[in-house]
């Protein structure tokens, strides 16, 4: 019975980390087609912080997956 919870929680920290990274990832995609129609000489600066704020935010279901692997297999 521990174990099968251990691997629900696996897939739930895995499934739920790719769904908020693909939601934040959306909405910092709108943003950031808003702010280049409004202000279009600004968008290499918006480019250079849209890149860093995705790599940020993409490295969270990241972690969350490694942390998932961990408990799937060392913990399970």
């Amino acid at each position: 019975m521990e174990s099968g919870l251990l691997y629900i929680a696996g897939a739930l920290m895995m499934g739920l980390g790719a769904l908020g990274a693909a939601v934040g990832i959306g909405i910092l995609g709108a943003r950031f087609l808003e702010g280049a129609a409004r202000q279009p000489e600004l968008i290499p600066m918006l480019r250079t912080q849209f890149f860093i704020v995705m790599g940020l935010v993409d490295a969270v279901p990241m972690i969350a997956v490694g942390l998932a692997m961990y408990v799937l297999f060392a913990v399970a």
